[in-house]
């Protein structure tokens, strides 16, 4: 959800208005990402490969996920401090400590809030921008991208074949044009 939040925001202009942010003259996602010097780059992708390697070992003694553990665990980091190079803050999970009083059927609900939020995140995340793409490099025609012809292997549109000859072969997608 952080991911596609963070995009809408960067997509829109949107940025702190102090230094450093207030140089930035990127406009887009990937265009801010290209700008990032190699080190910060290197910093984000360790920040969350720590983070997955912490999701994978279990210095607290519970098991993982394919050896009978719980899915989408992660340990908190104050479990084990020693274990840690230095101190992190807060926890991954209910960093505030909101969700330790609550009931189970409490828990299960908001579990289930929230892994429909995180789908509909991943949906919107996941559905590319029609605007942000470049034109098709095909020409339309009628109005619709050519099919292909898979007679001839290449486009029906350019006047190869006809809806008619396709058809008459029997081919399971013939063309439209």
């Amino acid at each position: 959800m952080a991911a596609f939040v963070g995009y809408c925001v960067q997509a829109n202009g949107i940025k702190f208005p102090w230094a450093p942010f207030d140089s930035i003259t990127a406009t887009s996602p990937p265009e801010q990402w290209d700008a990032l010097p190699d080190v910060a780059k290197w910093q984000i992708i360790l920040g969350v490969g720590f983070l997955e390697w912490w999701s994978e070992i279990r210095f607290d003694g519970t098991p993982h996920y394919m050896k009978g553990g719980k899915p989408g665990y992660v340990p908190p980091f104050d479990a084990t401090p020693e274990k840690l190079p230095h101190w992190v803050g807060l926890n991954l999970y209910d960093p505030f400590k909101w969700h330790v009083g609550l009931s189970a059927e409490k828990k299960q609900s908001l579990l289930v809030t929230e892994i429909n939020n995180g789908r509909l995140a991943m949906c919107a995340a996941a559905t590319p921008d029609p605007l942000a793409r470049p034109p098709p490099a095909a020409p339309r025609c009628r109005g619709r991208a050519p099919i292909l012809c898979h007679a001839h292997r290449r486009a029906a549109c350019a006047g190869s074949a006809s809806s008619a000859s396709c058809r008459s072969r029997r081919l399971r997608a013939p063309c439209r044009c």
